[in-house]
């Protein structure tokens, strides 16, 4: 299977048929050796009727004792050797679908990595969430036809021959079995496509809508919006519901005739060679010999409905993911150098000024005001936003990149060790400058205490998005690793909204001691945090409606004063 670390390669995103077959071609050698497995068991197991008949014809009848024991060892090492042929089918087989499953998930995660901050403006969380839980599953399942269906494909081919060979007519209607299997199972696997893409679409709106229900769920419910919501993600649900009712209905018909029609065509075949043998026209042998026939008859049959079904299944997911696989980047326009000196950034729509080497809050009557501020500075977000008087977007990215950095206050936290996760590569030396920025780091952030309750230090295991810690410490974690990455220009969004009174005045202590000199922007409406900046810019209705000291604000703006009092009351009660 494909190594963690090996390049998935390059996928073909034409369509979705055709990404099948580019996975497919990533494992040639196994995708053939379970075609092998799977014709090979296939065809003796076609083979076993065959030797039955014989040893029945040939010994049992005449009373040929050493006929019967040569017919009977050959089925029994016939039927040990296909018992090894199967598990050998099943093992390959799931290497190939684990193959793909991984695969996709590679340059899923690889394109999500590739589109950056342009993902979230390009495909929904819920459309992302839907692909890596639902769809890679349904997508490497849907391989199985490149063994077990290859095999069905010869074997119905073997047993036509064999039934040839004992009655023209009985072989004529196991022939005329398939064309009319297509006939009736196609439109159901067509209407199979359209149900199946519809309710991957729905469920994936439906997801995106939790993800945004778990994390405004408190504002919801401050706003008195609790009850609306959950009505209509009632609705959608019941909506996502019945669409899964008539994804079930097709399926359960495409099933019932995958296991329905084998049955009925054994029935109709054993009736027809019962028929011949009262009339002489067969042997006892081979009545028994075509009974066993299309008794094995039904494994290919129903792997060539069950195929079909997977695959118009994984052709519907795959659509998906080659969707999500044609999303390109935000392109890049910027030619322009950065100022390179410490310059001024400049927010026209807003009005927004960002004087270099100076702590700057911005205090907005709704948060997400001074979040969009900050992520048209950090150019996150198509603006006419300028620094040292040059366009953010004529600026080369890179550049922007290396010397600005927004630090999110629900940026993600990956599982790994502390070290890891705040972004160091390993536990570094006492004595090296890395520890001292480390710890420096942590100093700022009032985080040294955590590393210190921790079993292991930093060096103790942390879930994925830091769950094994309360949400005050995940957010001084998230505040360190910023620090930690010293940027030029550090646009940090509610750093201490999670803190208690007494540590987040220590931290806006130290942030102001260590990021002296330095351009550094907070989005807070706390009073503790206000009091050690040097300028504060009030956000109405997203324009700047006064700038000055926190004092100065509290003095001549009331809508200020009345904001910021507010929180002062929370911190003093």
């Amino acid at each position: 299977m494909i190594d963690a670390y090996e390049d998935p390669g390059t996928p073909d995103h034409r369509g979705g048929a055709r990404y099948l077959w580019w996975l497919v071609g990533r494992q040639p050698g196994r995708c053939a050796a379970g075609a092998v497995f799977g014709t090979v068991w296939m065809v003796l197991l076609a083979a076993t009727p065959y030797l039955m008949s014989r040893a029945i014809d040939d010994g049992l009848e005449p009373g040929d004792m050493s006929a019967l024991t040569l017919w009977s060892g050959a089925l029994f090492a016939v039927g040990a050797f296909n018992a090894w042929l199967s598990i050998m089918r099943h093992r390959t087989m799931t290497r190939v679908r684990m193959d793909a499953n991984f695969r996709t998930v590679k340059v899923v995660v690889g394109q999500a990595v590739r589109l950056g901050a342009s993902l979230r403006r390009q495909a929904g969380a819920g459309e992302v969430v839907t692909i890596g839980v639902g769809d890679v599953q349904t997508v490497s399942q849907s391989l199985t036809v490149v063994g077990p269906g290859i095999g069905a494909v010869v074997g119905y081919l073997v047993i036509a021959v064999l039934l040839v060979s004992v009655s023209g007519v009985v072989a004529l209607v196991v022939l005329l079995g398939i064309p009319v299997l297509a006939l009736l199972v196609g439109p159901l696997l067509g209407r199979l496509q359209g149900s199946e893409a519809e309710y991957r679409e729905r469920q994936g709106v439906l997801t995106a809508r939790i993800g945004d229900l778990a994390g405004g769920l408190r504002v919801l419910a401050g706003l008195g919006g609790r009850q609306l919501v959950a009505d209509a993600f009632r609705q959608d649900s019941g909506r996502l519901r019945e669409q899964g009712y008539r994804v079930g209905a097709v399926t359960s018909w495409v099933q019932a005739l995958g296991i329905g029609l084998p049955t009925l065509f054994l029935a109709v075949v054993t009736w027809l060679a019962a028929r011949l043998a009262a009339q002489g026209d067969i042997t006892v042998g081979q009545l028994v010999s075509v009974y066993g026939y299309v008794a094995v008859l039904v494994w290919p049959v129903a792997f060539l409905v069950e195929c079909g079904y997977q695959v118009s299944r994984g052709v519907v997911c795959a659509r998906r993911v080659v969707r999500f696989l044609r999303l390109e980047p935000m392109a890049d326009s910027g030619t322009l150098d950065a100022p390179p000196e410490p310059s001024a950034l400049y927010d026209p729509e807003s009005g927004v000024r960002i004087l270099p080497g100076r702590l700057t809050a911005l205090v907005a009557e709704h948060p997400a005001d001074a979040t969009t501020v900050v992520e048209r500075l950090g150019r996150y977000a198509p603006s006419g936003a300028t620094w040292g008087g040059r366009r953010l977007d004529d600026i080369a990215l890179s550049q922007i990149r290396s010397r600005i950095l927004v630090a999110d206050h629900e940026a993600d936290l990956f599982a790994g060790s502390l070290h890891h996760m705040i972004g160091t590569q390993g536990t570094p030396r006492a004595a090296s400058p890395h520890h001292q920025a480390l710890q420096k780091a942590l100093h700022t952030a009032a985080a040294e205490d955590i590393v210190q309750a921790l079993p292991q230090g930093l060096d103790t295991p942390m879930d994925a998005q830091a769950r094994n810690l309360s949400g005050g410490q995940r957010q001084r974690i998230r505040l360190a690793r910023a620090l930690l990455t010293d940027p030029e220009i550090l646009l940090a969004v509610e750093p201490t909204s999670a803190l208690d009174a007494h540590t987040e005045a220590t931290v806006a202590a130290r942030l102001r001691k260590a990021r002296e000199g330095r351009t550094t922007v907070v989005t807070t409406t706390s009073p503790l945090v206000l009091d050690r900046t040097d300028t504060v810019h009030y956000l109405k209705d997203g324009k700047v409606a006064a700038s000055g000291t926190h004092h100065e604000l509290l003095a001549t703006t009331p809508g200020y004063r009345a904001l910021v009092a507010r929180d002062t009351e929370e911190v003093l009660g």
